[in-house]
């Protein structure tokens, strides 16, 4: 990888200077933005804490990775840390004079924050179990990796509208979203890619355009330059709500994108040679033994398991890192796989390693509904609308003492503003931060989105159904949750033939 924090370095003076200014008092919380954001630091609501979201390719984090990250929680005191969806590690209420020194920091170990926000690419995500999942179709982490390196090339050499999120999946589990981010590559079983492009989610979410079938894997490099090149060319810089890749299937039309795509794709391919050689690391080590837990989940390479581990909202303990790490530091080949789905995956584990993982990790989240994802939040986001990681908590304290099965009731996606942060569309249930009115006056709220899929192939974004009170969604949890047990049944076998009956009990909250 090329050494893009002695490239970045002079930025970090720049940096230094609006943080000092803001927390000063003498720049607005829209100027900070725009410069902070470009660092992946932003000023928390209140002005008086930031935070810094860390660039981690793939969501992957080696040991030496992990043990700067805990290095970091202990010197600087970091009491609040969260997974995000973009499989990324935010530090939270960090002091003003903490947020440059921690960039530093973080870029002396190789993990650079520069593009962590604002209009620029940003963190390269990967299917987590990518390398491990038996019948995947192959390894793609090694291919996001090198995206993520040359992308970062792009930071001081082009503007682009918005930010430009690309990502790689290994099998139909999609979790990265392929089929629907700026730029996707779907792995195929004969060892090449389908490209989509110009997808998202937000305000008039849209599915990517197919622009490439059976992509030969040294290529991705082009399309990946193309996407650029065509955002640049056709994205809006006028107007910043809708300068994403997503609206440009609205101005050119979905076969007009194609086509311009197309144009950019055989340009860069004539500019110059940016083929790909990557080398492709195997696993040789294995196991002996089994291990049978429902956060267990088997790899292709005989007798290794990985540790699913997701803290409820995606906010784990920050000393919960250090013992995950001090428990790894020992075994062979064992790293941390961030899921977008504010989880992670601890990955290459004998199943006697596992045992003490599972059993170091028994804050996880118990089910489905309990794995939920949220934002962070409005108490903490800047254009944060609602609570969601309060209503999260609420809904899960709710229906706990209930003792429902695993799967009764779903996992969800709360996000508290049309941001989409939680991808609120794609969950079989997802919430959007919201007012009421009632006759008691305007309430604290969220839309309620109904019947979405992420999965390949059968990809769909859920449809608003109703507005319900804030006070009202774990209540209606726990009716849904009682009569599906009645049934016993889980909901998305349940939601089948129950659509209507589900909407009834919503109704009675809207």
């Amino acid at each position: 990888m090329k050494n893009y924090a002695e490239e970045f370095k002079d930025d970090i003076k720049a940096f230094q200077t609006a943080t000092d200014q803001f927390y000063a008092g003498e720049m607005t919380v829209a100027q900070y933005k725009g410069i902070s954001g470009g660092f992946g630091s932003y000023a928390q609501r209140g002005g008086k804490y930031g935070m810094l979201r860390l660039r981690l390719s793939g969501g992957r984090i080696p040991k030496d990775r992990l043990g700067f990250i805990t290095e970091c929680i202990e010197k600087y005191g970091i009491a609040r840390i969260h997974f995000t969806t973009c499989q990324t590690i935010q530090f939270h209420d960090l002091k003003p004079d903490t947020i440059c020194d921690l960039v530093t920091d973080a870029w002396r170990h190789g993990i650079i924050t520069r593009g962590g926000g604002g209009d620029y690419p940003r963190n390269v995500m990967a299917s987590p179990l990518s390398g491990t999942r038996p019948g995947e179709s192959f390894d793609v982490m090694p291919y996001a990796e090198a995206a993520a390196d040359y992308l970062l090339g792009f930071i001081h050499t082009v503007k682009l509208p918005r930010k430009l999120k690309v990502c790689f999946s290994n099998d139909p589990h999609d979790m990265p979203h392929a089929t629907f981010r700026d730029l996707g590559f779907v792995a195929k079983d004969n060892g090449t890619f389908d490209v989509y492009s110009a997808g998202g989610l937000g305000n008039n979410p849209k599915m990517g355009v197919c622009v490439g079938q059976d992509v030969k894997p040294e290529q991705i490099l082009f399309y990946i330059k193309a996407m650029v090149d065509t955002f640049t060319a056709y994205g809006n810089y006028e107007q910043r709500g809708r300068a994403r890749t997503r609206y440009m299937q609205d101005t050119l039309g979905t076969e007009g994108y194609a086509k311009a795509y197309q144009e950019k794709l055989a340009a860069a391919m004539r500019q110059e040679d940016i083929t790909l050689f990557v080398n492709r690391e195997e696993i040789t080590k294995t196991g002996k033994g089994t291990v049978s837990h429902p956060r267990a989940v088997k790899q292709k390479q005989p007798g290794l398991y990985a540790v699913s581990y997701h803290p409820v909202g995606g906010c784990p303990p920050p000393e919960k890192l250090k013992e995950i790490y001090d428990a790894i530091l020992p075994m062979e080949d064992v790293e941390l796989r961030l899921a977008p789905n504010e989880g992670l995956y601890i990955i290459h584990c004998t199943a006697e390693e596992a045992e003490k993982l599972i059993n170091l990790t028994k804050d996880s989240a118990a089910t489905a509904f309990e794995a939920s994802v949220a934002c962070i939040g409005n108490h903490i986001c800047q254009v944060g609308v609602r609570d969601s990681q309060a209503l999260l908590k609420a809904c899960v304290d709710a229906v706990r003492p209930l003792g429902f099965a695993d799967g009764v009731l779903p996992k969800i996606h709360i996000s508290g503003c049309p941001s989409s942060c939680s991808a609120h569309q794609i969950g079989a249930i997802g919430f959007r931060g919201a007012v009421k009115q009632t006759p008691e006056g305007p309430k604290a709220a969220y839309a309620m989105f109904a019947g979405g899929c992420e999965t390949l192939g059968k990809e769909q974004f859920g449809t608003d159904v109703c507005v319900m009170a804030e006070e009202d969604i774990p209540k209606f949890f726990v009716e849904l949750g009682q009569r599906i047990t009645q049934d016993h049944s889980t909901y998305d076998s349940w939601i089948l033939t129950h659509r209507d009956e589900m909407l009834e009990i919503a109704g009675k909250y809207a």
